[in-house]
């Protein structure tokens, strides 16, 4: 019989389905409430919120979507938070899931992880489960989440996944106050227990537009420099480069407003039934307590992939977009409106290309760019980026 890897069939089932629009991978936020006090965080509300937890879909409004997004085709299916364990029927919703075949992740901060709560997910095997660790002490890590002895039941949790063999990553969200502890994070998770371990240094605002959280994100310079300490990193973005690179917009001309995957083969439900093209998309939710996910999905959600742009920004014919990562969502969030450029995202970006040779074609008013006003100093802090990483290779050879 022939076999193939999970990667390559995952790859050639997309591959085969993308331009069907079919709304394979979903995202559930089954609850903004969270035990944690996170400020970097984007959506987290308190564990006592009575408001918010009146809100929720309730378990049978959740079993009744998950019967809708199956029947419409979808496979894979992410629930997240806020905190997931927070609710109590979560267990319920989650072997539902399961149940109908679809193939769940979860994302936790595994703080509410209990024996009896890894003893079902052992018996239910999640697709995978992601762990979020805010520092390698107990200092770092509660000077993040705000709540003491969080640090030790953040431990507890993975190790009872990992005492069940339970498919489990570790990953970080470098702040200010963590930056420092990225190395040893990395080391602890991979050589001591034996784990995945990937970070993101991307913070976004929250959800109700609040700058609160960009208090608390790296400087370029700094989300940079985390790139060239990790030459694994270092060829996955020019890998993700070679691939991706290129103008999203033929010749700087409007287009379409989206390129991702959203309201395509993807999409989002919030903790009260707003269904949208991913989490950070606030605008033109079609609320599902008042209609189908079909009605939704093939409507709605279509108009709103359909969206076309208003007006040519710097970002038309940029040809590292992809490795900007900047959408209609951040725009939202960040700078108000869908299509205004998010300048850190665009400073993160050339100094990542700059820093890693990656060719960046000058193009239209962008000011960091060669030619542009911001070039010399973008260009000084590439060399002297990749200059001190070689200075501490050299150290430690």
């Amino acid at each position: 019989m022939d076999t193939c890897t999970y990667g390559k069939f995952s790859e050639a089932f997309h591959h085969q389905i993308v331009g069907r629009r079919v709304p394979l991978d979903g995202t559930i936020e089954l609850t903004y409430r969270c035990p944690l006090k996170c400020s970097h965080c984007y959506n987290n509300l308190e564990l006592d919120d009575a408001g918010a937890g009146q809100n929720e879909l309730s378990r049978e409004e959740h079993c009744h979507i998950l019967d809708e997004i199956t029947d419409a085709g979808c496979l894979w299916l992410l629930f997240t938070g806020g905190e997931p364990f927070v609710r109590k029927d979560f267990l319920d919703i989650y072997t539902y899931a399961k149940q109908k075949g679809l193939l769940v992740s979860l994302f936790t901060n595994g703080i509410l992880i209990t024996p009896a709560i890894a003893d079902h997910l052992a018996q239910w095997t999640p697709f995978s489960t992601e762990i979020t660790l805010y520092g390698r002490t107990r200092r770092t890590y509660e000077s993040i989440s705000g709540v003491p002895g969080s640090f030790e039941k953040c431990l507890r949790g993975i190790n009872l996944l990992r005492e069940r063999n339970l498919p489990l990553k570790i990953k970080t969200v470098v702040v200010r106050e963590n930056k420092h502890e990225i190395r040893d994070m990395k080391r602890f998770v991979q050589e001591d227990l034996g784990l995945e371990f990937r970070f993101d240094a991307m913070i976004n605002p929250r959800i109700d537009f609040s700058r609160r959280p960009l208090a608390f994100r790296l400087t370029p310079a700094e989300v940079v420099e985390l790139d060239l300490m990790d030459s694994a990193r270092i060829d996955a973005w020019k890998t993700f480069a070679n691939q991706f690179n290129g103008p999203v917009h033929a010749s700087g001309r409007i287009d379409e407003l989206y390129h991702c995957g959203g309201g395509i083969n993807s999409f989002s439900i919030n903790p009260q039934g707003k269904m949208n093209l991913c989490p950070f998309s606030q605008c033109n939710s079609y609320d599902l307590r008042r209609g189908s996910f079909e009605d939704g999905w093939q409507n709605s959600i279509l108009n709103l992939r359909r969206k076309k742009s208003f007006r040519i920004t710097k970002c038309a014919a940029c040809e590292i977009k992809a490795m900007c990562g900047m959408c209609p969502a951040n725009s939202e969030l960040e700078q108000g409106d869908p299509e205004s450029p998010v300048d850190f995202l665009c400073q993160v970006a050339h100094l990542r290309a700059y820093a890693l040779d990656i060719p960046v074609a000058p193009h239209g008013d962008c000011e960091y760019c060669k030619g542009g006003e911001a070039f010399p100093e973008m260009e000084r802090l590439a060399s002297g980026l990749k200059e001190g990483i070689q200075n501490e290779q050299k150290l430690t050879a």
